[in-house]
């Protein structure tokens, strides 16, 4: 018991509290906010780094071990100290200060994030940012962030959800690809097409296209010519005039603006979905990530 407990492990601690309190891995989960396997996984690390025991776990009951008592007493007094310094620190006015961990899907992060991240540094001078880009969907808790910016519906509804403006898809193409092939006029003429296309890495399927047709989104299964792993390659392999892409149109703003790609099936809108930027009830008062919320909106998310 004489290592130093990093923070994941203080985290670690403060889930076997509630076990202790709960006699349920289920019942402590949903309190905490985390999932069940990942609050298991926390508690199996953080007595393998002790190199002790600290529950008895059975098919109706958990409960503490003599050295998981010894270990939870000697701990309740140390993070209640903890919890009151931290309350303390979230309710100061001033600056915000210390690192912010947050993840972003990986080509919003690029194209819109960064930019707004580098006056809010400038504004902060106390503040650090550390910025995950990647469309895996993060354990916030388990994996430490502070927040995520996430698309579509809020699956976990023990996290807090502001919502953003919304992201919308547009479908496009180089205009030399247009020269040779002419444009898609119907979603049944893609089939005609070359089309850019990316595999999901849940389900080992191309992702469908989403396409509105008298008022409700229709998928359109593509045959695609070209696919990705992300969705990162596709702006790119368009604008080569490689084929038709259905990208965010964040993404192909600046391209559609300069004329290196046109949209096509102009008829039939592309999807929307929401953005949200995601975070636990516990980082709900905190300075750091209260100016990164007022730094989206003021961006125009």
């Amino acid at each position: 018991m004489h290592k130093v407990i990093n923070r994941m492990d203080l985290n670690a601690v403060r889930m076997l509290l509630k076990v202790a309190e709960t006699h349920s891995f289920t019942r402590a989960a949903a309190l905490l906010g985390v999932s069940q396997p990942g609050l298991s996984r926390a508690i199996a690390r953080l007595e393998q780094g002790l190199g002790i025991r600290l529950l008895h776990r059975s098919t109706r009951n958990v409960a503490l071990t003599p050295d998981g008592r010894a270990f939870v007493e000697r701990c309740m007094p140390l993070l209640a100290g903890l919890e009151d310094a931290e309350r303390q620190l979230s309710d100061r006015a001033d600056q915000p200060s210390g690192t912010l961990k947050l993840s972003a899907p990986s080509a919003f992060g690029r194209t819109l994030l960064l930019p707004l991240l580098a006056p809010l540094l400038e504004r902060h001078p106390a503040l650090s940012i550390e910025t995950v880009l990647t469309d895996r969907v993060v354990d916030l808790v388990e994996e430490g962030f502070d927040a995520a910016l996430r698309l579509g519906t809020l699956a976990d509804s023990r996290m807090i959800a502001l919502p953003l403006a919304p992201l919308h898809w547009v479908t496009v193409a180089a205009p030399s690809y247009l020269e040779r092939h002419g444009a898609p006029r119907t979603p049944e003429a893609l089939t005609d097409h070359a089309c850019l296309a990316v595999r999901a890495a849940r389900s080992d399927k191309l992702v469908a296209w989403q396409l509105m047709r008298d008022g409700a989104e229709q998928d359109v299964e593509v045959d695609a010519r070209l696919v990705f792993d992300t969705g990162d390659p596709l702006l790119e392999a368009a604008l080569l005039g490689i084929g038709v892409a259905q990208v965010m149109e964040f993404f192909a703003r600046q391209a559609l603006a300069e004329g290196r790609l046109q949209r096509v099936l102009v008829g039939y809108e592309g999807r929307s979905r929401p953005l949200s930027l995601v975070y636990p009830p516990s980082r709900q008062r905190s300075p750091k990530l209260r100016v990164l919320a007022d730094a989206l909106r003021v961006g125009g998310w």
